[in-house]
């Protein structure tokens, strides 16, 4: 069955903010963008958990969407994350990515407020109604305090603009029940359960690891897709050990910006209240990317 969301199909980096002296840096964010259309990334995704969006300034967070949706200049579909806890600040964003060019939004569910499913409804369609772009939810309830209901996911896609749903619950039933009740377009939302997902029908994945190895993440979709399931079995278990560290050493996006770091791809600079790893969780790092193959590229 087609799926509404398609365009947003395959591998979405969730792109990370680079910053200097407490700034955000610029010409790199600008370079990482290009080596993302370098690599073929088809979807870049600024602004969401990975690229820091709590701790951006609104000024701040518009200004990471324009640069990427200016640099990007259409040789890659620009998602930024949009979303808030307060439902008129979340059609402000939305807004003002519509109107820079951004190619559709990823909302999260609103957080610490903790809605109810009625809320969490009224909340996207008040986003659905205000702007003509295509909407992907996201479902992280580990990060929100709420999960979105496959009901409520349900009634959401009867609207014209949500498209598909980035899934992060952990949960392969709602997945399935979503994929089984909706015909909107379902993304991993965490990179070690891509494979399990795509066999119960999600059709890509927006992902952290994807900013150290975008066409590895690229090639375990297509060798799925095509059919060749030992190939993607082995990839997938290539990149299982490197995806956990990465999500599960410390809060993302603080393992991934210390992976930067060793490859000399940024500074490793964070924002508090998220601080850099250990000494322990650094080495546990370096050995998985020495193991993957990277500290020696």
């Amino acid at each position: 069955m087609a799926t509404k969301g398609r365009m947003f199909a395959g591998c979405t980096v969730a792109l990370a903010t680079p910053f200097r002296d407490g700034a955000v840096d610029e010409p790199v964010l600008r370079a990482w963008v290009e080596w993302q259309i370098a690599q073929g990334t088809p979807v870049i995704s600024p602004v969401g958990t990975t690229g820091e969006a709590p701790t951006l300034s609104h000024a701040e967070h518009e200004r990471v969407i324009a640069i990427v949706v200016e640099t990007a200049a259409g040789r890659a579909k620009v998602l930024p994350g949009t979303g808030s806890n307060s439902t008129a600040e979340a059609v402000r964003l939305t807004k003002f990515a519509a109107n820079a060019g951004a190619d559709g939004a990823l909302l999260v569910a609103p957080y610490y407020n903790r809605p109810s499913q009625e809320g969490i409804y009224r909340h996207f369609a008040a986003v659905a109604e205000s702007v003509d772009l295509p909407i992907v939810l996201y479902n992280i309830p580990g990060r929100t305090g709420r999960n979105v209901e496959v009901e409520t996911v349900e009634r959401l896609a009867a609207l014209g603009p949500i498209v598909a749903i980035k899934e992060a619950s952990g949960s392969l039933d709602q997945v399935s029940e979503i994929l089984v009740r909706t015909d909107l377009t379902v993304l991993s939302g965490d990179d070690s359960l891509t494979l399990p997902m795509l066999a119960v029908g999600a059709e890509g994945v927006i992902s952290v690891a994807a900013n150290l190895i975008p066409q590895d993440i690229t090639a375990l979709i297509r060798e799925f897709t095509a059919g060749d399931l030992r190939a993607a079995r082995e990839r997938h278990a290539r990149l299982f050990p490197l995806c956990r560290e990465l999500l599960g050493l410390a809060p993302n996006p603080v393992p991934l910006k210390a992976a930067l770091a060793l490859l000399g791809r940024g500074n490793g600079e964070l924002r508090l209240p998220l601080c850099a790893l250990d000494e322990a969780a650094l080495g546990r790092l370096s050995q998985a990317l020495n193991q993957y193959g990277l500290l020696n590229r």
